[in-house]
């Protein structure tokens, strides 16, 4: 249905005034503290450097004249105590001057290993600063190290800076524990190298330099002492997805209430006998507050110093929320069913974010995620036009996907009857289901939703052993894929769409699988940006290259055997479905265990 833009913008302009002239002075004031208190609390555990959730929880007995009573008392984990105070977990005894190696025992439990362990690390650090505070630096620190984190497919890792040195040795301990005072390294007896005297290119995750206390928390040191160079954490990531999604929580409470009060208080009435099209009213409605989370993303970029890039690759996100929010405003019956919606759409996309995100220095996993293309944008790298369809493809078609299925029930039986959510959801799908190749069509748009699950559970299982992740990933397909040809199926047959007999469900089943196999050769893009490389994403997406060396008329076979498999399971769960919902889950179990074997076949045999 086509759109008027005089319409669409009328509407919005009616939202926007209806909107504002509902919202109190009081509420504003405190939705903008709320906001601030939010942003405060999260700056603030930035800058501070976090909770200390193991502050002295390891007690270690040492004299207040030992070297080593400075190292204790600076160490969070640690905890000086008098020498002799019973039940320590590390003893330290140095009370004789003549000797100038002190004796380390600790007490015989898994504590007291633990504890000896955190009080290896704090020697070390104070012995580095000792160092760090000398004045000749070539000397204190002979060796220096700068790491370059590089995209895999280079075959590089780092680079080292610097000239190497021989390292001054120091005495230790029983333990092996350095001597504190002494400016020497600990642990393993010898001094730790110093810092490069160039410094390093940059942090590993690529946010803006904070500095100080918030940098360190940004990402791995990439230069200095072998000694404290550490792999990036992270955090960047974790940062980036509470900056820019918690803003946008707050507009979809805003705009999923707007559209179950309608519902509620039956003002959609009036909408829906005006001269409008259903598609005006839901894109008039919804583009206020694209245009306030357009805006609040555009913020939150110039904040951490990203460009026209970073809004790119958010604002795909945000059209989710906003897109979500509306068929759970749809499908809700009240405000606490939409708050559970609303919770859940955050969990999921905010999941969806950050999971692969953690990833962005290390696999094509991480570009999953679009928030990967913002760190990309902050470090000043190129992303080219593949990589950005494929973080921000799925978004944008499973928008346009759940738009679409909003728009279907945004009709009076819908919008103001109590029918539960699945009848809901059934009604959606039925409403476009007119004709038989129908069914084919909303087969193939669910694989925006196949893609983003798959993706998903590779970003998940990636961290699990291999073989194991391999096997737990293609249930996942199996179950994703399954339901989401059978779905439509199930949906024609429960409103009575069309003829509950065997030559119809074997239709249906036939234009579901050939629907969906067209539309998932889409999925070739991965190959496009790596992912096909990594074992998981050969298993979800069939990317293993087998056949490369075959003849024609091998490739042509494997390249059908996926079509059969589609079309033969979508016909299994079709005829279920002709018999009601108990005989469709049976019959789908079915088509699922087919499917899970089909898969490990191949990738245990010729993958």
């Amino acid at each position: 249905m086509s759109v008027s833009p005089r319409k669409l913008l009328r509407v919005a302009r009616w939202e926007v005034s209806r909107a504002t002239g509902s919202l109190d002075r009081k509420t504003a004031v405190l939705g903008a503290v709320a906001l601030l208190l939010t942003l405060g609390v999260a700056a603030g555990g930035v800058l501070a450097g976090g909770v200390a959730l193991d502050e002295d929880i390891y007690a270690v007995a040492v004299g207040p004249d030992s070297p080593y009573h400075e190292p204790v008392s600076d160490s969070t984990p640690l905890e000086a105590v008098p020498e002799g105070t019973p039940n320590a977990d590390v003893y330290v005894d140095d009370r004789d001057p003549s000797d100038r190696e002190a004796t380390v025992s600790v007490a015989d439990t898994r504590k007291g290993q633990a504890a000896l362990g955190a009080f290896r690390s704090a020697v070390e650090r104070h012995n580095n600063r000792l160092l760090l505070a000398e004045e000749n630096q070539s000397a204190a620190f002979p060796v220096g190290v700068t790491l370059s984190y590089v995209e895999r497919a280079s075959q590089r890792v780092g680079a080292s800076d610097g000239t190497a040195g021989a390292a001054g040795a120091d005495s230790s301990g029983d333990d092996g524990t350095g001597g504190a005072g002494g400016g020497g390294g600990a642990g393993d007896g010898s001094a730790g190298a110093g810092a490069a005297g160039d410094g390093g290119s940059g942090s590993g995750l690529g946010v803006p330099d904070l500095g100080g206390a918030a940098g360190s928390l940004f990402g791995g040191q990439p230069t200095g002492s072998p000694a404290e160079i550490s792999p990036p954490f992270p955090f960047s990531s974790l940062v980036l997805a509470f900056a820019f999604l918690v803003p946008m929580n707050f507009v979809i409470q805003a705009y999923g209430s707007t559209i179950l009060n309608e519902r509620i208080n039956r003002r959609g009435e009036l909408l829906l006998v005006a001269p409008l099209s259903r598609t005006d009213i839901v894109a008039g409605k919804t583009l206020p507050y694209a245009g306030v989370a357009l805006a609040a993303t555009t913020l939150i970029a110039v904040a951490v110093g990203g460009g026209p890039l970073s809004v790119a690759a958010v604002f795909p996100i945000a059209l989710v929320f906003l897109a979500a929010t509306f068929v759970g405003a749809m499908f809700a019956r009240s405000f606490k069913e939409l708050t559970f919606v609303t919770v859940t759409v955050s969990v999921a996309l905010t999941t969806y974010a950050f999971v692969p995100a953690i990833f962005a220095t290390v696999t094509p996993v991480a570009l999953i995620s679009p928030l990967t293309l913002v760190v990309r944008d902050l470090q000043g790298e190129a992303v080219s036009i593949a990589e950005y369809l494929f973080s921000t493809g799925p978004f944008y078609l499973v928008a346009g996907t759940l738009f679409a299925m909003g728009v279907g029930v945004y009709r009076e039986e819908d919008m103001f009857t109590q029918r539960s959510v699945p009848l809901k959801f059934l009604d959606a799908l039925a409403v476009h289901l007119h004709r038989p190749r129908d069914v084919a069509l909303l087969s193939a748009l669910s694989i925006p939703f196949v893609f983003v699950a798959e993706l998903l559970g590779i970003a998940v299982l990636f961290a699990l052993p291999e073989g194991a992740a391999i096997v737990a990933l293609l249930v996942v397909v199996a179950v994703v894929e399954e339901l989401a040809k059978g779905v439509a199926i199930f949906a024609g047959f429960h409103q009575s769409r069309f003829e509950r007999d065997l030559p119809t469900a074997l239709k249906l089943g036939a234009l579901s699988g050939a629907g969906f196999f067209v539309a998932e050769k889409a999925t070739a893009v991965v190959q496009v940006v790596g992912l096909g490389s990594l074992p998981l994403g050969r298993a979800a997406f069939g990317t293993s290259g087998v056949g490369g060396g075959l003849g024609p008329l091998a490739g042509l076979g494997l390249l059908a055997l996926p079509l059969v498999l589609h079309v033969v399971t979508a016909a299994i769960g079709a005829v279920g479905a002709t018999r009601g919902r108990r005989a469709w889950a049976g019959t789908l179990f079915v088509a699922m265990a087919i499917h899970f074997a089909y898969d490990l076949t191949v990738v245990s045999t010729l993958g």
